[in-house]
């Protein structure tokens, strides 16, 4: 637990990069914090060996990820091209060693409004959804919801300015409406907030195989995707005339009505989701970040979406 520890709460120095990469021993090495993880702690890491992402596992997230079916899915996602190859997964000091994508723009929410960009962003989450892969994770959204209530119930912490078992009700309705089964569950991402988006700079393309790679696979699994796109739309909150555009990009005009139905209906459990999670990290997290308010706006639109739902398809629970 040393190690875990040390990584954790202090810097990563060059002997903790050696202890990591033994082959880097002796090597110029230059570390860099990254900012953007509100779960892990993450740095760049670069020698003449190689130049490296490091995330290091933020406390208590075992209660809610399982490393090694991340693992697992970048090494299936970096085949298909839509993520960085793994380089060392050391689990036993909550580490995981990914190749750094340089050369990039991290997308923002405002690059959802870029119509120009959508089929960049679109081609690989469809190639996700369509690459066959058998993923280990199964992700049901009603069970991983009900899975984090009961993770906030052991922390025995109360938030009765919150309606949450009224509300998981109403998501056990909403999903026996949707019934969609576990047979057409396809490898969804289940996490694709604009900063998971990066967009290869047009000097550099020549050193890429692809134009835009998705990072941070911990919550990937077998899932609808139309929750994979109702939680990209809940993380980006683009009006609705992009999403409709959105949607249509990623049917290519195929059932385009339907799709757009169910990432509908879909839409208010990545926010009860995340909603559950937030006020978990806020007992359990170091890492200062207001988890409270991130919660209580992912739970008002979860409540919005359900509204809207009864208002435009009559879909009332």
């Amino acid at each position: 637990m040393g190690m875990k520890n040390s990584l954790l709460d202090g810097k990563l120095t060059t002997k903790k990069c050696c202890d990591l990469l033994p082959e880097w021993k002796g090597l110029d090495i230059q570390i860099k914090q990254l900012s953007g993880g509100i779960t892990n702690k993450l740095y760049r890491i670069r020698s003449e060996k190689g130049d490296y992402t490091v995330r290091i596992y933020g406390d208590k997230t075992d209660l809610f990820i399982n490393r090694e079916n991340e693992a697992h899915a970048i090494r299936e996602m970096s085949k298909i091209g839509v993520c960085s190859n793994l380089v060392k997964f050391m689990p036993e000091i909550g580490v995981t060693i990914v190749e750094f994508i340089g050369d990039c723009t991290v997308l923002t929410n405002e690059h959802f409004l870029d119509e120009s960009l959508y089929d960049k962003i679109l081609e690989p989450v469809r190639k996700v959804h369509m690459s066959g892969v058998t993923l280990k994770k199964i992700f049901n959204p009603l069970i991983e919801i009900m899975k984090m209530s009961a993770i906030l119930k052991r922390l025995d912490v109360h938030y009765p300015e919150f309606d949450i078992e009224g509300t998981i009700d109403r998501l056990v309705k909403l999903s026996s409406i949707i019934n969609i089964p576990n047979s057409e569950y396809t490898p969804c991402h289940n996490d694709l907030l604009a900063d998971n988006f990066l967009l290869i700079n047009e000097d550099a393309l020549n050193k890429y195989r692809y134009p835009l790679y998705i990072i941070d696979w911990e919550y990937a699994g077998m899932a609808p995707k139309y929750y994979d796109i109702a939680d990209m739309f809940q993380e980006v909150l683009v009006p609705r005339e992009a999403e409709e555009k959105i949607a249509y990009t990623y049917c290519q005009g195929e059932n385009y009505e339907r799709t757009l139905f169910f990432i509908d209906l879909f839409k208010p459990f990545p926010d009860i989701y995340w909603f559950l999670w937030s006020l978990i990290q806020q007992n359990i997290s170091k890492i200062d970040f207001d988890y409270y308010n991130y919660g209580k706006i992912k739970y008002e639109n979860a409540i919005k979406n359900l509204l809207f739902v009864s208002e435009e398809y009559g879909v009332r629970v």
